[in-house]
């Protein structure tokens, strides 16, 4: 299981909650912390819960991609529209 560090931020995003909730809960489930060279405080996710990470991430990409796909579908369905639309008039044209 890869190492996955967050700050307090990413964590609270991830959690949906504040800042100070997000590094309470990290205290709490008494999860390494360390501050990077950047001068953020990290706190390191356990196993489950970098599973659980890895697994919302997942989650979200695939949401991502079915949208993507969906509005590429809903294009071709309307350039197909478009185009049955101007069939009529052109079987017309042809058979006169």
């Amino acid at each position: 299981m890869p190492q996955i560090w967050l700050t307090y931020d990413e964590l609270a995003a991830w959690m949906n909650c504040g800042h100070a909730e997000a590094r309470a809960a990290a205290m709490a489930a008494g999860l390494d912390r360390r501050r990077s060279r950047d001068g953020q405080t990290r706190a390191k996710l356990t196993p489950p819960l970098a599973e659980a990470f890895l697994q919302r991430l997942l989650h979200q990409c695939l949401e991502q991609e079915i949208a993507a796909r969906a509005d590429g579908l809903r294009a071709i369905h309307e350039r197909m529209a478009g185009h049955s639309a101007a069939m009529p008039q052109l079987r017309s044209i042809i058979a006169s």
